[in-house]
């Protein structure tokens, strides 16, 4: 029995996605729940899954089309009692002619990806003679990606070594850039590469230009003094650790802090609607995490009711789903403020731009020990610079600047944090 593939029902606010890496190829085994290919839209990368057991029969969209909800990617043949030794004969019985582009008929195409099909078709590539580093040794879309750089070493040889750039074997090596950035050399001789925007790159961009251009943003500076946080961080770390399986880190003390400075402070929780001010009572916290594929912001809900091993674990498990592109669109949509820390990636002091539609974002830095003064002496502390960006629409200047205080002072004194004083 044939089974339809089709694309799952995507968030009200996502109107397609974009295949872009099928996971299995024609005439393949494949387990219900095994996920088939990727769906790349604005906000997240998503794995469609198998509804079932059986054979992967005929793909009906290749990897860089659109497609959108509920529509039909691929087909199944199903068969529970289907064993590995059978594959060979049932995929013998796949028409794959509707799936070779015409300028590699004559190839036999079976078990072949799209996308190497498409690159076969795109370079004029005689599949045939690849030597396949994949399984049985069929062809994977790395080995003609190696075939084609080849082509393109070979292209840009006769060049000058003065008019190649120091980073040109950096930019061939990029094997995992879309095929159209291939090098391309400038009216100069100098090489140059140009690559497509992600949809998530691109989503990027669009939100944070629209930040900057319809938010009357501001952004108010402090710094803070992470002496008695550290402290009490290094001399319960490892036990808490022990308890609680992950380990105690600054953002779980900040997302705390952050809570009670908006009870304080609801303007800062709260965002425009048309002529409306809406005011959240609820705390759902975005914690941005840099990945791969771009910055990501997933929601940590009712952080007001989470306690600082709970918001850790959220984190750790964020920061894992991040790097390995399993977010869903439900952990990254909402939230009704973000903390982001550049202080990971060393950077001092910045100004990060507002997630609309929310009005506010807390921005971290690197820790760096610096003189200050305290009881009349000059002592050194490790500091921390902040800074709270805000949109001015909403969120007086007072508020703004008393908001990122209480903050400060809450980390200054993490009892009365803890306690909730």
């Amino acid at each position: 029995m044939s089974i339809e593939v089709k694309v799952p029902i995507l968030p009200e606010s996502v109107a397609d996605g974009t295949l872009v890496n099928w996971k299995k190829n024609l005439g393949e085994l494949v387990k219900q729940g095994e996920s088939l290919v990727e769906l790349e839209t604005d906000k997240v990368v998503l794995d469609i899954p198998s509804p079932a057991d059986g054979i992967l029969q005929e793909i009906m969209h290749q990897e860089g089309e659109s497609v959108i909800t509920g529509e039909v990617i691929a087909i199944l043949e199903e068969n529970a009692a289907i064993q590995d030794t059978d594959i060979g004969s049932i995929a013998s019985s796949i028409s794959v002619a509707s799936q070779a582009p015409e300028s590699v008929t004559g190839v036999d195409l079976l078990g072949l990806s799209p996308a190497v099909r498409r690159l076969a078709a795109e370079y004029e590539l005689d599949v045939t003679m690849v030597t396949g580093s994949g399984k049985g040794g069929r062809v994977t879309k790395a080995d003609v990606l190696d075939i084609i750089e080849g082509r393109e070493q070979a292209r840009i040889s006769s060049v000058p070594a003065a008019a190649l750039p120091t980073s040109t074997k950096s930019l061939q090596s990029e094997a995992l850039l879309p095929t159209d950035s291939l090098l391309k050399k400038d009216a100069m001789g100098r090489l140059e590469q140009r690559v497509p925007m992600t949809r998530l790159r691109a989503r990027i961009a669009e939100r944070l230009l629209m930040a900057k251009q319809t938010t009357a943003m501001l952004t108010t500076f402090n710094e803070i003094n992470m002496n008695a946080v550290m402290g009490l961080r290094n001399q319960y770390k490892e036990e808490f650790e022990n308890k609680h399986g992950v380990r105690l880190g600054f953002m779980g003390f900040f997302a705390k802090a952050v809570v009670e400075a908006l009870k304080h402070y609801p303007s800062v929780n709260a965002s425009i609607d048309g002529n409306d001010i809406i005011y959240h009572s609820y705390y759902d916290i975005g914690i941005a995490i840099a990945s791969q594929r771009g910055l990501v912001v997933p929601i940590l809900r009712n952080v007001d009711q989470m306690s600082l091993s709970e918001i850790e674990k959220a984190i750790f498990e964020f920061g894992k789903k991040a790097s390995e592109g399993n977010l869903t669109v439900e952990e990254i949509t909402g939230g009704t403020f973000t903390i982001t820390n550049g202080g990971v990636f060393g950077s001092l002091m910045s100004m990060p731009i507002l997630n609309p539609p929310q009005s506010g974002i807390l921005g971290m830095h690197a820790i760096k020990q610096r003189p200050i003064v305290e009881n009349n002496q000059v002592v050194i502390r490790p500091m921390m610079y902040v800074a709270h960006s805000y949109d001015h629409r909403i969120i007086d200047g007072r508020e703004a600047v008393t908001f990122l205080v209480t903050i400060k002072e809450y980390i200054e004194a993490p009892a009365r944090l803890m306690l909730q004083l």
